[in-house]
């Protein structure tokens, strides 16, 4: 089946739509509620938010970290299901909740234990230290229910299920609004009644998920206890996915190293294009998530010539939906920096910049799609040595990028030039190059 038959076409468009709709609301509705939390706690003081700033750091670095329970398990899940066997899809589902609830206690004792010499690395001083390690102590309490929120996400993506973690998502984050408003006001607890709603809210959000999958699983008759060889392969399949995390992570630290090099003006005009580049970014993760669950299943049940026909229709929603962010993009550019920002250098900084980072909008489409193709392939292995040749080559040009031109207004526009050419580009060309042969195209369950 090819991509040239309308009805193909059509067909696979339902799927995707059906998929990364619910997939981009659940992404898009997480930032915002995190924006409702910082407006709460800076309510109560600069020192307050800027802890909250300091402690997000460090939670935000070890969860995100732990993504891969969620990649790794819609791919292992949706493969399962292609190949018919949803009893052991369930069962290799169920095995990554325990792994989430392992490395969840692991980290949470971990993290109160250290909170203080965590914060203390930041160097903000005794002001903003005292709520910062408050803030981190407790919210390292909601650690666990988090993990498991992330791993009962990809089980259900992993049975074509984006609707639930939706509903899941937008009600948990309601609620973690009412909870951090009474016990931050009401109660009068401060910043510490602000991790221990939000904490509250996950709980909540991990036993919704959990309840979800667990009915499921017994529906199939798949076993609920941990069995410790399927939690291992699951660690053992997450590992590459981490070191892929990670240097994506460590690439983007370099830029925002070189943009602090140039100046106080730089970096916070880096600091807003990157947080309006991560957010476009959302609409092409969407796609990468359906990308994960649909090449895993077709994979799962031996269809190959399927599953080159379906990416390929993913890649063109890719460049298609790069396209329409980087026009948008390029439109508001030059509006954008009125809406954040009274610094008229700052101002200045951000409209070229934000006009190179659209030109890469269709080269990121095609980056996160096939990001999503990999990973429901179980290709974790070529991600992670493939994310270690990236940071290779890009973090020698940006750090070249930030000694190019006449001020810190050219190398930042420099660095994120390097950043598209050698971030976005290095990796379109590394998962192009993956793409088009046959290796990953492993079939079964």
């Amino acid at each position: 089946m090819q991509t040239s038959d309308p009805a193909a076409r059509r067909a696979y468009d339902r799927e995707i739509l059906r998929l990364a709709v619910p997939a981009f609301l659940a992404l898009v509705a997480e930032p915002m509620f995190l924006l409702a939390d910082a407006a709460i706690v800076g309510h109560l003081g600069t020192p307050e938010l800027a802890g909250l700033g300091v402690a997000g750091a460090v939670l935000q670095t070890a969860v995100g970290l732990c993504v891969f329970l969620a990649y790794g398990t819609t791919a292992s899940v949706a493969r399962r299901v292609g190949s018919g066997d949803v009893r052991g899809a369930l069962a290799q589902g169920v095995d990554g909740v325990w792994l989430a609830v392992l490395i969840g206690t692991v980290t949470t004792v971990a993290g109160v234990l250290l909170a203080g010499r965590l914060v203390g690395l930041f160097g903000a001083g005794p002001a903003v230290d005292v709520p910062a390690t408050t803030y981190l102590r407790l919210a390292f309490l909601g650690v666990v229910p988090l993990l498991v929120m992330l791993a009962a996400t990809g089980v259900l993506r992993g049975l074509q299920d984006t609707r639930t973690p939706l509903v899941v998502a937008v009600v948990g984050n309601l609620l973690n609004i009412v909870l951090n408003l009474v016990l931050v006001f009401g109660l009068d607890l401060g910043i510490a009644g602000s991790a221990i709603g939000t904490d509250l809210a996950q709980l909540g959000s991990a036993a919704a998920l959990l309840a979800v999958v667990v009915r499921a699983a017994r529906r199939e008759g798949a076993p609920l206890r941990p069995d410790l060889a399927g939690v291992r392969r699951a660690a053992h399949a997450g590992v590459a996915l981490v070191v892929r995390t990670l240097t994506l992570r460590a690439s983007l630290l370099v830029t925002t190293y070189v943009a602090a090099s140039l100046g106080a003006a730089s970096v916070a005009t880096h600091q807003l294009a990157l947080t309006l580049w991560t957010f476009l970014a959302f609409a092409l993760d969407a796609i990468a998530i359906a990308a994960q669950a649909l090449t895993g299943r077709s994979l799962g049940a031996g269809d190959r010539e399927g599953t080159r026909a379906i990416t390929r229709r993913m890649v063109q929603w890719g460049v298609g939906s790069g396209v329409i962010t980087g026009v948008l993009l390029a439109a508001a550019a030059p509006l954008l920096g009125g809406l954040f920002t009274t610094d008229p250098a700052v101002r200045d900084l951000l409209w070229p910049v934000l006009l190179v980072a659209a030109v890469f909008q269709p080269v990121a489409g095609v980056v996160f799609v096939l990001d999503g193709v990999l990973i429901g392939a179980g290709d974790g292995r070529y991600l992670a040595w493939g994310g270690i040749a990236v940071l290779a080559v890009f973090a020698p040009l940006a750090l070249l990028a930030g000694h190019l031109g006449s001020g810190p207004g050219a190398g930042l526009t420099w660095l994120w030039a390097a950043f598209g050419v050698g971030f976005i580009g290095s990796r379109a060309v590394v998962l192009l190059h993956r793409a088009r042969g046959t290796a990953w195209m492993v079939t079964g369950g």
